[in-house]
């Protein structure tokens, strides 16, 4: 049987439910968007159209209009029917036109159940907010975690931290070089280019690229953006770099972790800290095989501060927690998760780091914490910690 993800049965709930929202799947490049879609129409039971807007040559208003008569054709009489259609940020003034044939389809009481598709959560959310307010449900669709990894490819601790979790590329990591032109080829590539350089405006693309490098090479560290700037070596300014950051992450790449400060607007004034949102990403920018790369102590001690915390990123943002670091007088916490007024802290200890936590008992004189974590050697095993809810660790 195809493996399929958690968000399968919440879907095919819904496609048995009367006719209610239009579900948008939302999420990075190659995580399986897709292919769950496809898994639907397959398993609806009742008849299905597929387009995309990511396939070459125009799109525009009247693509859209034609595909969703095509899935108004299956749904004639009482028989429902499902529409999907796949990259809908790439099609200008998609929003406005989905309201009108959704509006226009509810009034008729047309039973045309709709999917829509997207890879840049900033284009689809400026999409929804504008025209589609209450007639909508987001679906996200984040990386693939170890527990899923570990399920589909068999992947254990070590292959999921180095590799991380990216189903295309999984059959391939037998073959490193092989490998890492996918990554870098398949997924990185376009999604810079594709996703956020074609579809956004961004006045300097090659300090953005640059951007991306840095923060691979930097992930798990906090950059000060005057840092940054000496890095780049470019005449830009910090409000540029934060809104690259931005673009960045809104395309599943690349998050800066804002400092924890028990106020909201001193967390935005901090220096970010780099997170891969997806360790494959810093394994394959990095160019170091998977056997170097556990030999060498820094470099694997950042690749496993990166996998918890592209672990508590992706699974804890939709879901009402922010993921932050704490630092102050030379100490810090490794990630802070504030949902509402309770406070995790969590710090990794791969092996690379020595001694005491003084971050740790620093942090919890200036604040109030509800739980403190240590993950890796002397606390939570990191396989274990990896394969959990995420939630389950802050309760």
């Amino acid at each position: 049987m195809m493996f399929k993800r958690p968000q399968y049965a919440f879907l095919a709930g819904r496609l048995r439910e009367p006719r209610r929202f239009i579900q948008v799947l939302q999420g990075p490049r190659q995580t399986g968007k897709t292919t769950l879609a496809r898994q639907l129409m397959d398993g609806a039971g009742f008849r299905s159209h597929y387009a995309t807007g990511d396939e070459p040559g125009l799109r525009d208003r009247d693509w859209l209009v034609q595909q969703w008569e095509r899935g108004r054709a299956l749904a004639s009489g009482e028989s429902p029917a499902l529409l999907v259609l796949d990259e809908i940020q790439k099609v200008p003034a998609w929003s406005e036109t989905v309201k009108r044939l959704w509006d226009e389809d509810s009034r008729a009481e047309l039973s045309l159940h709709v999917l829509l598709l997207g890879s840049s959560s900033i284009l689809v959310a400026r999409g929804l907010s504008e025209s589609l307010a209450g007639r909508y449900e987001i679906v996200p669709i984040t990386h693939w975690t170890f527990a899923e990894m570990r399920e589909c490819f068999g992947f254990d601790a070590e292959q999921y931290i180095y590799y991380g979790g990216y189903p295309g590329a999984a059959p391939l990591i037998g073959d490193g070089d092989r490998w890492s032109r996918y990554i870098i080829d398949a997924l990185i590539e376009p999604t810079i280019s594709r996703d956020i350089l074609h579809m956004t405006r961004v006045d300097k693309p090659g300090l953005l690229r640059r951007l991306f490098d840095l923060g691979c090479a930097y992930s798990g560290q906090v950059l000060s953006y005057q840092k940054m700037l000496g890095q780049l070596q470019d005449a830009g300014n910090t409000t540029t770099l934060a809104h690259y950051l931005d673009l960045l992450e809104s395309a599943g790449l690349l998050a800066g972790l804002k400092k924890y400060a028990g106020g909201k607007a001193r967390r935005r004034a901090s220096s970010p800290k780099f997170l891969v949102l997806n360790t494959a990403l810093m394994s394959a920018a990095g160019g170091m095989t998977y056997d170097d790369a556990q030999k060498q102590r820094d470099t694997w001690g950042r690749l496993v501060e990166s996998a918890v915390g592209a672990t508590l990123f992706n699974g804890l943002r939709v879901r009402g927690a922010e993921v932050c670091y704490w630092a102050g007088r030379n100490r810090e916490v490794d990630f802070v998760v504030a949902r509402g007024n309770e406070v995790t802290a969590i710090e990794v200890k791969s092996g690379r780091k020595k001694g005491s936590l003084p971050g740790m008992a620093e942090f919890s004189k200036k604040f109030r914490v509800r739980r403190r974590l240590l993950v890796g050697v002397d606390g939570i095993p990191i396989e274990e910690f990896l394969a959990a809810d995420p939630m389950s660790w802050l309760g």
